[in-house]
């Protein structure tokens, strides 16, 4: 490299106001609070918008369908393709992962074969697929909570420290999280009553499954593991360790989730827990691509989304990954185009909008879901 680009490349370097994590917040308290912790308060606001519109005249579907609409637009659908800004355009994931980007393939073919052939399982699958990402989410923010504090000074001096870190700690606060929405969901599987929308999800759950044991053993997991929670905070406090911002966001986590499917439309009441995600995985996801930019890493494996981060910031970064909806909105087109001429008669049910929409928006979620599963396991993508 010449002298130089060496001096402009400093010079830009030093004029952009560089991101330094502050104490035990993944960036700072302001940001955490704001982005990822008091977030939460978006979960109702699907909800409120549903109850809203069939006060207005509209029928309960055509609101349901309003809000998915919107949530997707806004919000869910960027969050989805925010993940190939650090998978598929990414060359260096690409040259990590080869096997995993070229088995991706299979995932449309399955979406669009169970949209046309059983879309009642389609949706099954996304919908426990669907919880288990979101809470992987939540875990995997602890986990950086975590690695945040195992940064901080004298760490490995400090028994007190290594207790809050350990296997068991950690292990609790997964199971706390994982086990949220368990016991609501299993009484309503109980009771027979899980419907997403207009699709009853009871037609592809066993029978066995169907019975009060089910609920019993759900309460009784979850039941187990927040009591440990909370003596392990308890523990915490008492003895002066306690990692507040962790505890404050695991605590609400569960608090939402365990409420969440109480309600009586769970397919808008889920859209408030994926408003909630969305939102935090968008400002995780350009957080961590502004320190990879800032790491100078970003540069050689992804100079397009180098060059957004660089000159338009977040903002840049957002319209990018709300810009790719095109291809939703292009493969939804044809799906129900599809539908209507394989089926003619039912051209005016919901049945023809759900296909082309869960198909549009699951062929590139599942990619997604997919891919994080891989991503939810860099806790050093957050290191200054």
């Amino acid at each position: 490299m010449s002298v130089s680009a060496v001096g402009i490349s400093a010079t830009q370097t030093t004029a952009q106001e560089r991101i330094l994590p502050r104490g035990l917040w993944l960036r700072d308290r302001r940001w955490d609070l704001l982005f990822i912790t008091c977030s939460v308060l978006l979960v109702p606001i699907p909800y409120l918008f549903y109850l809203f519109g069939t006060q207005l005249g509209l029928t309960s579907d055509f609101s349901r369908n309003l809000v998915n609409g919107l949530v997707a637009l806004l919000v869910g659908g960027p969050h989805m393709y925010a993940t190939f800004m650090r998978t598929t355009f990414d060359r260096q994931f690409i040259g990590r992962y080869p096997m995993l980007v070229r088995s991706a393939v299979i995932i449309p073919i399955v979406v669009l074969s169970l949209a046309f052939l059983n879309l009642t399982l389609l949706l099954a699958i996304f919908f426990f697929w669907a919880l288990i990402h979101v809470l992987h989410q939540a875990t995997y923010i602890v986990e950086l909570y975590n690695h945040r504090r195992n940064q901080q000074d004298g760490v490995n001096e400090d028994k007190q420290i290594v207790k809050l870190l350990s296997k068991p700690s950690r292990l609790i606060d997964y199971a706390v999280i994982m086990t949220s929405m368990a016991p609501v969901a299993g009484y309503k599987i109980s009771q027979g009553e899980f419907n997403i929308g207009t699709n009853d999800l009871m037609a592809v759950i066993p029978g066995f499954f169907q019975q009060t044991w089910l609920f019993a053993l759900l309460s009784l997991l979850f039941g187990i593991a927040l009591v440990a929670y909370i003596y392990k905070t308890y523990q915490e406090y008492r003895g002066g360790y306690i990692h507040w911002p962790k505890t404050i966001f695991i605590s609400l986590t569960v608090l939402v989730s365990f409420f969440v499917p109480a309600l009586p439309n769970l397919d808008t009441a889920f859209q408030g827990m994926n408003t909630w995600h969305s939102f935090q995985y968008l400002v995780l996801t350009f957080y961590i691509l502004k320190l990879r930019e800032q790491r100078g890493e970003l540069e050689t494996s992804s100079r397009f989304i180098s060059r957004m981060a660089r000159r338009q910031g977040t903002s840049g970064l957002y319209m990018t990954a709300a810009s790719m909806l095109v291809a939703s909105l292009v493969l939804g087109a044809v799906v129900y185009l599809l539908a209507w001429a394989v089926d003619p008669a039912n051209a005016h049910s919901n049945q023809h909008f759900d296909s082309a929409y869960y198909s549009a928006v699951l062929c590139f979620l599942w990619i997604h879901y997919y891919y994080d599963h891989f991503l939810f396991t860099d806790f050093e993508a957050i290191d200054p």
